[in-house]
């Protein structure tokens, strides 16, 4: 399937910004089954120098400094991909749970090293005996990995509900556990946390659903924004996409922009103002299959 992905931001300030300095994350990674064929990002007022780097996980990001007043900014990315269907995988073959937690303590390969960072907490994401007791419905002695981190998908799907007026950005995990209500970034964190709480591997996705569903198909929660789900990770299988949000593992649906320990690592547009006090704020989001 090939995509048209286009991302506009719109910041409107109520004062005149004299300096602003902006980290951009919005060119969609190239991993196994997504191929970003190109990407072209937009900035208005056009800044002198821009400077592209991947961060320490390896999201690409642009950075700029607008050094004249202004009082918007509109960023537009605009990207075409190749994604094809992610490969099936056999939940009930993985090990069991536990043994994760413990070998991870002694692996020291570059994939479990890498693995093993997403064990701890975070700014955004914390552990929490509660968390633990929540998701031990899911994962009962000698359960296959996969098969609980499915289940409890399964579970945050039945017992929360998708609310854009719930929650904010900035509300914590344990916010959204108490109110039951709240957007994808929510339902992400609830997930990541639960199975930090029980000494297993989890990391964060932000990236885009696509806009139209396929024929006969509900619409899925989440178009036309950004979306945010969690990877799980699993020895023989690497990391496996799950979507708490919408109840499903993750196919060619889901175009994955970048991935870090929480939100945090991972918002879309970072920045410095001098100036600006209030400001609104547009975000518009199109994926359109054009092949």
């Amino acid at each position: 399937m090939i995509y048209r992905v286009r991302h506009r931001t719109t910041y409107t300030y109520e004062d005149p910004v004299s300096v602003s300095h902006h980290l951009v994350r919005l060119t969609p990674r190239d991993i196994p089954g997504q191929l970003c064929r190109e990407t072209h990002i937009s900035i208005l007022p056009a800044p002198a120098v821009t400077a592209t780097h991947d961060d320490y996980f390896g999201n690409i990001q642009t950075f700029f400094t607008l050094q004249e007043p202004h009082n918007s900014l509109i960023v537009e990315a605009s990207s075409e991909l190749e994604v094809h269907s992610a490969k099936r995988q056999v939940f009930s073959v993985s090990p069991p749970w536990e043994s994760v937690v413990e070998s991870l303590i002694s692996d020291h390969s570059d994939e479990g090293l890498d693995a093993y960072q997403f064990v701890f907490g975070s700014q955004r994401v914390g552990a929490s005996r509660e968390l633990a007791d929540y998701a031990r419905e899911a994962f009962p002695a000698g359960r296959p990995l996969l098969e609980a981190v499915l289940d409890l998908m399964r579970i945050i799907h039945r017992d929360f509900r998708f609310d854009t007026k719930a929650t904010e950005v900035r509300t914590p995990v344990q916010a959204f556990f108490q109110k039951r209500r709240g957007v994808c970034q929510d339902f992400a964190h609830l997930q990541i946390a639960c199975m930090r709480s029980l000494g297993l591997p989890a990391r964060y996705i932000s990236g885009y659903l696509r806009t139209l569903p396929p024929p006969g198909k509900p619409r899925l929660v989440g178009a036309d924004a950004s979306h945010a789900w969690c990877s799980a990770w699993c020895p023989g299988a690497g990391w496996v996409d799950f979507d708490p949000t919408n109840n499903c593992v993750p196919t060619e649906g889901h175009i994955t922009v970048a991935w870090g320990r929480d939100y945090s690592d991972v918002s879309p547009i970072h920045g410095v103002l001098l100036g600006g006090a209030k400001h609104t704020l547009d975000v518009g989001v199109d994926v359109v299959a054009i092949q």
